[in-house]
């Protein structure tokens, strides 16, 4: 979904050494960088490749197929469940509480102690960049209440320490809503992958009692017989075709 955003495709090592080209220097994929044990043994990397996520995605304006997605849920019973972390539904114009981010967000941040501070907005807070060595420079964002080290509030990889304070009460609203809306559910999948099935496995589970599911997926549109539809094509291009037809 992002990607048609001009957002970077990290699928594999070469996909994400081609938007990130210093960490292919390191030798680090993006399993190795996007993993908490960075912030406690090296804080400029791992704020590097975060802080640079972070202001990226706030100057990235959402593609014509999130205005898509709105028009279908105008007057509609709607929600969105995304593995993305990057607010772009938001900042289409989703409500807030509508969003269920099951990764969480890079808006919002959390103490690396873990000193009780809630979670709390990263409005505000700039991330110097060194683009060359893609480390940042001091200082770094910090804990309002201790005065430690900040983080993304976002699910790493191998990651224990994520708060889900924020993340698990929409989740848990989704589901609910879910049950209740079950028999006449449709659900619109977009690029979501087998590599971290996450989505799919929600898409699919949510669609069970209709078969009322559209796969849209470049790579991977596979749909089980009589569970849906596969599409594979792009996200905003397919969205504006449909829409047409509708």
């Amino acid at each position: 979904m992002g990607v048609d955003s001009g957002l970077p495709d990290f699928r594999g090592t070469e996909g994400f050494w081609r938007a990130y080209p210093p960490y292919e220097a390191l030798g680090l994929r993006f399993e190795e960088i996007a993993d908490p044990v960075h912030f406690a043994d090296d804080p400029a990397l791992a704020w590097g490749f975060y802080g640079h996520r972070l202001a990226l995605y706030r100057a990235t304006v959402p593609h014509e197929g999130f205005a898509v997605l709105r028009r279908w849920a105008g007057g509609r019973p709607t929600r969105v469940f995304t593995s993305n972390v990057d607010g772009q539904f938001q900042e289409a114009g989703f409500a807030e509480p509508d969003v269920a981010e099951v990764h969480g967000s890079i808006h919002h941040l959390q103490c690396l102690r873990g000193c009780g501070q809630p979670i709390w907005p990263a409005a505000g807070v700039e991330v110097d960049v060194d683009p060359v060595s893609m480390r940042a420079r001091e200082p770094l964002p910090a804990c309002p209440r201790c005065g430690g080290l900040a983080r993304p509030n976002i699910l790493m990889f191998g990651d224990w320490s994520w708060d889900p304070a924020r993340s698990g009460p929409r989740l848990q609203d989704l589901h609910e809503w879910i049950r209740a809306h079950r028999r006449g559910l449709a659900v619109v999948e977009i690029g979501a992958g087998t590599a971290v099935p996450t989505v799919r496995r929600e898409a699919e589970l949510a669609s069970a009692a209709t078969g009322a599911l559209v796969r849209i997926n470049v790579r991977e549109p596979q749909v089980r017989h009589g569970r849906g539809a596969g599409i594979a094509a792009p996200a905003a291009a397919t969205l504006k075709v449909l829409d047409s037809l509708l």
